[in-house]
């Protein structure tokens, strides 16, 4: 049994232009799903996994992230002023005693090898995860990181989430090759960056969660700049399978791609259906919608 992970990295120092023109001044992990941002939910997902650490790539020019999880001594004041206490707590347990949050600075946008690589002093010689909030990944039970840190506490292999996409969309992703499943978990033999269709070892892509073995922060020391002239953290787990086992994981939970619009659109409705008060209204919203459409 290997060491539980304590320690997660989120690396959001992206433009998210896709978004644009909102996220010329609001970060695309701070886009809400209901009333929470998205950057919320991947937080409370390692927080579930065990972390108390929580490493926030960032670039020089966002702030947003950082001012979310600071203390709002003026806000705080109000609210209790105001005698609205439950949305003081609210603003009070952004993040629960106990868990830090540390913001480092990528100098360049490198890609996301090199954000990882980023929190090398940070994480030092132990297993971490890795979050992209973009993944907002929704179920009824454990989170996917939950299950994952518990894998890896089990058998000490790296651990990757993946899920099946169209055969004609893995150009869009890391895929991987693995030999068979046992549950949900698999070993890894070969990991390729965004493959055309016809050169694809398969159909089963890489998603924003990993648990990964300390020693990729020296295969990204050394690896050179991949696919879009950035450093790839998937060319470094290549390396890695070389000597440590590296295993795929179908964790349990949909996942929404929150980097796209209809993935946030679909994300907003997911949630809104799970929302104790808002399910019943949120319903009859959308049916009428839809009867007007017809």
């Amino acid at each position: 049994m290997t060491q539980r992970i304590r320690k997660a990295v989120f690396p959001v120092a992206g433009l998210g232009t896709r978004f644009l023109p909102a996220t010329k001044t609001v970060p695309k992990e701070m886009l809400p799903i209901i009333d929470r941002p998205l950057i919320q939910y991947a937080v409370d997902e390692a927080i579930e996994a065990g972390c108390d650490t929580l490493i926030f790539i960032t670039n020089r020019y966002k702030h947003a992230v950082a001012d979310y999880f600071d203390k709002a001594y003026e806000l705080e004041q109000k609210l209790e002023r105001a005698g609205k206490h439950e949305q003081l707590e609210l603003v009070r347990h952004v993040l629960p005693k106990g868990v830090r949050a540390v913001f480092v600075t990528q100098a360049e946008a490198l890609g996301l090898g090199h954000a990882v690589l980023c929190a090398k002093a940070i994480v030092g010689n132990e297993p971490f995860a890795v979050l992209l909030p973009d993944d907002l990944i929704w179920n009824r039970g454990h989170s996917a990181l939950k299950q994952m840190a518990d894998a890896n506490q089990a058998t000490g292999a790296s651990i990757i989430a993946v899920e099946d996409v169209p055969h004609d969309k893995t150009g869009s992703y890391g895929i991987v090759a693995t030999d068979m499943f046992e549950g949900r978990q698999a070993c890894i033999s070969a990991i390729v960056e965004k493959p055309k269709p016809e050169e694809a070892p398969s159909d089963l892509a890489v998603v924003g969660r990993y648990v990964l073995s300390p020693k990729i922060f020296e295969l990204l020391e050394a690896t050179g700049t991949g696919a879009g002239g950035e450093i790839q953290l998937t060319d470094a787990i290549a390396e890695l399978l070389k000597t440590e086992r590296v295993d795929a994981f179908r964790f349990e939970g949909r996942r929404f791609d929150c980097g796209t619009h209809l993935g946030l659109v679909e994300a907003t409705i997911r949630f809104a259906l799970n929302n104790e008060k808002l399910a019943g209204p949120a319903r009859e919203v959308l049916q009428r919608m839809l009867a007007e459409d017809c």
